[in-house]
């Protein structure tokens, strides 16, 4: 029988993601997960909610799920675990990997990704176009870069951090869990648990 991929996430990232995985698996049915959307179609894709997707007559099931928002990442990915669905690997084929990548499971790496050596990255990782990370880095559990997100060597950055468009990481640092470094920010100072960065270079953003 054949394969049922489930995409979790039936708006802009999803519909992103949908098309790197019909071209991984072409031979696999694929349709949309979103509970808030179902039933539907869009871009020539069924909509179902999640009962929906269990229900459905296939043994070999499994689910990419592509949410940018890391803490639903995090409840969706432990209400598949309970459900005994694997997660898998979205990659799109100009992706770069050099040696000694190891990668959790769930990842959505998207076109001109690259992925230099020695590198240790957790499960649902999302990283978008053109973004990087350089050696010796290690990532912890559900990180997303956005855009062109630019991490140089022996970055270590904490569960649940956002890296957004066009940052730049310098060689060393720390970003801690649950931190956002801002759109086009350099950063070059450690990044607290939780704290916010933004500029060139980064400082903490001061909120009114």
């Amino acid at each position: 029988m054949t394969r049922l991929i489930g995409i979790y996430g039936a708006s802009g990232c999803g519909r992103g993601i949908m098309p790197l995985l019909r071209e991984q698996y072409p031979e696999a049915e694929l349709l949309f997960i979103d509970d808030g959307q179902a039933p539907g179609r869009v871009n020539g894709q069924d909509i179902v909610d999640w009962r929906g997707f269990l229900d459905r007559d296939h043994k070999d099931k499994a689910v990419s799920i592509a949410i940018g928002a890391s803490r639903i990442r995090q409840v969706l990915a432990e209400k598949c675990a309970l459900a005994a669905i694997p997660l898998i690997e979205a990659r799109a084929a100009s992706v770069v990997q050099m040696d000694e990548v190891i990668i959790g499971d769930g990842a959505c790496l998207s076109p001109f990704v690259t992925l230099t050596s020695n590198i240790s990255i957790g499960r649902c990782f999302h990283a978008n176009l053109y973004s990087y990370v350089e050696h010796d880095c290690l990532i912890a559990d559900y990180v997303t870069f956005a855009p062109g997100a630019k991490v140089n060597g022996n970055v270590a950055i904490g569960e649940h951090a956002y890296i957004g468009s066009g940052a730049i990481l310098r060689q060393g640092v720390t970003i801690g869990a649950g931190a956002t470094v801002g759109m086009g920010a350099v950063v070059t100072r450690n990044v607290l648990p939780g704290e916010t960065v933004v500029g060139n270079p980064a400082r903490p953003l001061i909120k009114d």
